[in-house]
């Protein structure tokens, strides 16, 4: 499971970060694997108002967004919000990133395609402001329910400091860190206890991909899902991405892992080899299943549609078997 923190100051080393570091710290000390980006640090340009996103389902602009930031918040199961106050709201560079964050409500509200983690990734926004007027932090509230209603993410709530202009002052506070422990518990605790289950196939472009994603849909609320491959491809295969189309899941921001990557930082408690006669290392401490599922020698719709269909199905008796 991985947790994402979304770092909006351009002081790296300030308030903000220490206050979002200090987030993560205590996601990971509960076994998230944990990510930030600083988003000052990265290349993303406004959104230009090219509606690309709400007529074809993609932003045609070649950036961070498109090469990392998307994939990663389709991925995460924990998006936190940081940022200082300027003016009332978010940052100009935090500001940028939720802009572009229109793609994901097209493909929600105008393509209707589901997102497999929707039913279980949460929100959580952070904030420090210099000043201490009564409606600091309205104005970022009222933006942060948007963005995280855009990437299907439920919005679990703020821990917002007014007085905080000088460097060190989160260090110095007294209170934060039991209330950053606590609420990243409330919200990880629930997560973390799930079943690691781990979908394993030759190059993760295609089979594995779709396993993971129906798991996730059909059970993602009680197991913690990944995937991988013994030799991954380049790239997705793009039949598969039309083939979960046709079934109203969107997984396009993803992309192919290996088998030992996922093992290393998903540590599953069981793996399922899904090709017949596949080549599978071990996974110590695992459970093993094995599904025999015939590859076709090349993938085409016709063949993608009918492994698809077969996923589906293997993975609805699974589920109900746990």
């Amino acid at each position: 499971m991985l947790v994402l923190g979304l770092q909006g100051s351009p002081r790296i080393k300030g308030n903000t970060s220490y206050l979002l570091s200090s987030f993560l710290e205590s996601a990971a000390n509960l076994g998230a694997r944990t990510k930030m980006v600083e988003v000052d640090k990265q290349n993303i340009v406004a959104c230009k108002e090219y509606v690309v996103c709400e007529k074809k389902g993609f932003c045609p602009i070649d950036d961070d967004m498109k090469q990392e930031v998307y994939s990663l918040i389709r991925e995460a199961e924990v998006v936190v919000l940081a940022t200082p106050i300027f003016f009332y709201n978010m940052t100009a560079q935090l500001k940028a990133l939720v802009d572009r964050c229109q793609v994901f409500w097209a493909l929600k509200y105008r393509f209707k395609l589901k997102d497999p983690c929707r039913e279980q990734r949460k929100g959580f926004l952070l904030s420090v402001g210099a000043t201490r007027g009564k409606n600091l932090f309205e104005g970022l509230d009222l933006t942060a329910r948007y963005f995280f209603d855009a990437i299907d993410a439920e919005y679990c709530g703020s821990l917002t400091y007014k007085g905080i202009e000088h460097a060190g002052d989160m260090e110095k506070h007294s209170s934060m860190k039991d209330e950053v422990k606590n609420a990243a518990g409330e919200i990880l605790k629930p997560l973390v206890a799930r079943k690691k289950v781990l979908f394993v196939c030759e190059d993760n472009s295609c089979i594995s991909q779709m396993a993971e994603a129906f798991a996730q849909v059909m059970a993602g609320g009680k197991l913690d899902v990944s995937s991988g491959g013994v030799k991954p491809a380049e790239k997705m295969d793009s039949h598969m991405i039309k083939a979960m189309k046709e079934k109203k899941i969107d997984i396009k921001f993803r992309s192919p892992k290996s088998t030992q990557w996922a093992v290393l930082e998903h540590q599953p408690d069981i793996v399922v080899y899904l090709e017949k006669n596949g080549i599978a290392p071990p996974v110590s401490g695992a459970g093993l299943k094995q599904w025999d599922i015939e590859k076709p020698k090349e993938y085409s719709m016709e063949t993608v549609r009918q492994l698809r269909d077969e996923i589906e199905k293997k993975v609805a008796v699974f589920v109900e078997s746990i």
